[in-house]
């Protein structure tokens, strides 16, 4: 084998890689290509999730508010009732004195 053959022989067998390689890479790319449906559904998946998830902090943050208004109003009621049982205890202890008195 001289030269000149040695050569045309390497040209064919480069080309001949590189043809395959090419075909190689042609083929992934047509099967992994993403369609444009696709695109479109994962587009729209996201912003059904960015509203889903401010649906999401806006529930939270009126039950976080709702909490917080059921929290006072609690605290009201039983400050009303310590107040009440107070006045109560107060009514008791005078009645009681009271009779003691007209008992005498």
């Amino acid at each position: 084998m001289n030269r000149t053959e040695f050569i045309i022989t390497t040209a064919i067998i480069l080309f001949v890689a590189f043809s395959m390689g090419w075909f190689a890479n042609w083929l992934v790319h047509r099967f992994t290509r993403v369609r444009q449906s696709d695109v479109a559904d994962l587009d729209r998946m996201s912003q059904e999730l960015h509203e889903a998830e401010e649906t999401r902090d806006q529930a939270i943050t009126y039950l976080q508010q709702r909490e917080a208004e059921l929290t006072n109003q609690l605290s009201q009621t039983e400050a009303e009732l310590a107040a009440a049982m107070d006045g109560l205890r107060a009514a008791r202890q005078e009645a009681e004195e009271l009779r003691q008195h007209l008992n005498g």
